[in-house]
């Protein structure tokens, strides 16, 4: 089987960036269609479109939530406007939204990320959704989006739990590649992890444990700082490539069983993916003291380590035993993992983990 290294055409990062979005998204198309998030509308306007210079656009609102429904309306509204480009600008959930979009429609797409809370944006991949929150499917796309541009001026002015989430996503990256890398399957990517995919996924790591908590800090008091833009790239382009082309395995799962629970619901995707990184390493019986690296470097950023950080108010077996079984779906990532594992044991790995959380 030969090796693959997926990754965007272009990534973009840097203070003010947004200003530039004009000038990459022009080399696409004459027409881009722009999805944006509520959050972000008016810096849309204020900032984005007047760097278009000249373009012909249409901004639409996304609904809120990557489902089919929702990806079906932005379809028919892109073809009715004559967009020759898709972009998407907002949070984790529009950019899958936009790429599935210019997907479907087979136009190029421009990736304008207004957090960095998840490794969604460089990705082949977008992660659909019930109308209702749940996880559905993966929808795994042929190409990487042509651009990827990261304005960090945005990112410092978003809440720090966004940058933390991003933290909590990207943290995972390591740990799945290691272990999906031991079997040599076939990554998202198309083929087996190349020694560069695992070493950026080792390298998001490292920067992660050395950078994360002063980065936190740094954006709690809206500024910009080198350790910002480090944990940034970590948390957008190293984890995207490291997790696309290194693999995934039962963190991931694991978070997409936590979805069955509707008071997950309000937290967000890399707070979970955390406190399922701890339950796979618990899985993998790592050494005590790794997991409490990993447990401490939470605490020490913001991320959840006990259920009860997740709303989940008690370890109720029956309840955990729903996650348990989402999580080992026969077509899930933990299928992944080194080692046969069963429901029986997600279910007392996550009880496990949370005890440690709660030391």
């Amino acid at each position: 089987m030969v090796q693959v290294l997926s990754s965007p055409r272009k990534y973009i990062q840097g203070a003010g960036a947004l200003k530039e979005a004009g000038k990459f998204i022009g080399s696409l198309g004459s027409h881009v269609m722009v999805i944006v998030d509520s959050a972000v509308h008016d810096i849309a306007e204020q900032r984005l479109i007047p760097s278009l210079n000249g373009l012909g656009y249409t901004l639409e609102r996304f609904g809120g939530e990557c489902s089919k429904a929702e990806i079906n309306r932005l379809q028919n509204i892109a073809s009715s406007s004559g967009a020759n480009v898709i972009a998407g600008f907002g949070g984790g959930k529009t950019l899958d939204t936009a790429k599935a979009v210019a997907y479907y429609l087979q136009k190029p797409v421009a990736i304008l990320p207004s957090i960095a809370s998840t490794d969604a944006p460089c990705s082949a991949l977008s992660v659909i959704y019930t109308e209702s929150g749940e996880f559905e499917e993966y929808l795994l796309l042929p190409q990487n989006p042509d651009i990827v541009l990261m304005d960090t001026s945005l990112v410092v002015q978003a809440p720090a739990r966004f940058l933390v989430a991003g933290m909590g996503d990207a943290l995972a990256t390591k740990f799945e590649a290691e272990a999906s890398s031991k079997r040599q399957l076939t990554t998202m990517a198309g083929g087996r992890p190349s020694a560069s995919a695992l070493a950026l996924a080792d390298l998001c790591f490292k920067i992660l444990f050395e950078y994360g908590e002063t980065a936190r800090l740094a954006v709690e008091r809206k500024v910009i700082t080198p350790a910002v833009e480090l944990v940034v790239e970590a948390n957008t382009f190293l984890s995207g490539i490291g997790f696309e082309s290194g693999g995934l395995a039962a963190a991931h799962a694991i978070h997409n069983g936590f979805t069955a629970l509707e008071e997950t619901h309000h937290y967000y995707h890399g707070e979970k993916v955390a406190f399922s990184t701890i339950v796979q390493l618990v899985l993998e019986n790592r050494p005590t003291e790794e997991i409490f690296e990993v447990i401490d470097f939470c605490r020490a950023v913001g991320l959840p380590t006990t259920l009860r950080e997740l709303g989940i108010g008690s370890a109720d077996p029956e309840r955990l035993r729903q996650v348990a079984r989402a999580a080992t779906a026969p077509d899930e990532t933990i299928h992944n993992m080194p080692f046969p594992v069963t429901e029986e044991a997600v279910l007392n790995a996550i009880i496990a983990a949370d005890a440690l959380g709660d030391i």
